[in-house]
């Protein structure tokens, strides 16, 4: 990796809905982009990974959440330049969703329709990387 890689970290963020007690993941929805994506974001100078990835599913999606097993890193370009996304699962504590320049809405979707509706294919496989260790619990 060299020092031009823009550094980057987020949660595929999940709760047990409090209807039926399935398994939900939260998308966010960003304007500027007009994509579904799970909460990430740049990392400060310095600043830890984990920490980063927390920081950011609070000031996207306005949750709490207490951290699990990391997900597989997501590698792409963007703008050009070589992008590296770290993943943790991580469930949703308390929290309350209140829209922002960032992100205007969030989605809590059983894993099947989180698929379909993530705008990125490679976020996909976070789905499933998420859901294979949850399910077998």
């Amino acid at each position: 990796m060299n020092d031009t890689t823009v550094q980057a970290a987020g949660c595929v963020l999940w709760r047990r809905s409090p209807v039926h007690g399935g398994l939900e993941i939260c998308l966010v929805h960003r304007p500027k982009y007009d994509d579904w994506s799970h909460p990430k974001g740049k990392l400060k100078r310095g600043e830890d990974p984990l920490a980063g990835a927390l920081r950011e599913v609070s000031e996207e999606t306005g949750y709490g959440a207490e951290p699990g097993p990391e997900l597989p890193t997501i590698r792409y370009l963007a703008n050009g330049r070589p992008k590296q996304v770290r993943y943790w699962a991580a469930e949703a504590t308390q929290g309350h969703f209140t829209p922002n320049a960032e992100v205007d809405r969030i989605l809590w979707l059983s894993p099947a329709a989180a698929r379909e509706r993530l705008t990125q294919p490679r976020d996909r496989d976070l789905v499933d990387a998420l859901v294979r260790p949850i399910e077998h619990r």
